[in-house]
């Protein structure tokens, strides 16, 4: 509901951020810690990214500055009301099934041999690839290292700072 509620694309997006941690929190309750510590680890650096290329490109500054989230509000709440009350109603009118199967002895490793197969090896592989092409490209996109003001001699009192305000002036 904050998502909705709050007037600014930051605010939504921690507001994303904090439903999705809770329902990481939820898959922990339900005993399956390996999906539940992956959704909130790999939400939070999602949301985080996005809020950083927000500040970086929006035109709204750290898009705080105040908006609406929703457009055409009379009929997004028809439509909205109208969803949840076929589904609502559905809960009630469906006959559900009674499982008589006992659950794996371990969960997470089953839905993700159901999820993945024999193609489980090759998505560790790639997530691996993924991070370590994000880390080159914040590495090659920074014009200055850390020892940039310092030059060669790091035993100087004083910078030979190429950039005047930086740290120390």
């Amino acid at each position: 509901m904050l998502v909705f509620r709050v007037d600014s694309m930051a605010r939504a997006t921690f507001s994303l951020l904090a439903s999705f941690v809770f329902a990481g929190l939820t898959l922990l309750l339900v005993g399956l810690a390996y999906l539940g510590v992956l959704v909130i680890l790999m939400m939070t650096m999602e949301m985080l990214i996005m809020v950083v290329f927000m500040i970086m490109y929006m035109m709204n500054p750290a898009g705080l500055q105040p908006m609406t989230m929703v457009h055409n509000r009379k009929a997004s709440l028809a439509i909205a009301t109208g969803t949840f009350a076929v589904l609502a109603t559905g809960i009630f009118l469906i006959g559900w099934p009674a499982s008589t199967e006992q659950p794996p002895p371990d969960p997470t490793r089953s839905l993700a041999e159901a999820l993945m197969g024999p193609k489980m090896l090759v998505m560790i592989v790639l997530g691996l690839a993924l991070f370590a092409t994000i880390v080159a490209t914040v590495v090659l996109s920074t014009h200055r290292g850390r020892y940039d003001r310092f030059g060669d001699r790091l035993d100087r009192t004083r910078p030979d700072d190429p950039v005047r305000g930086g740290v120390g002036r």
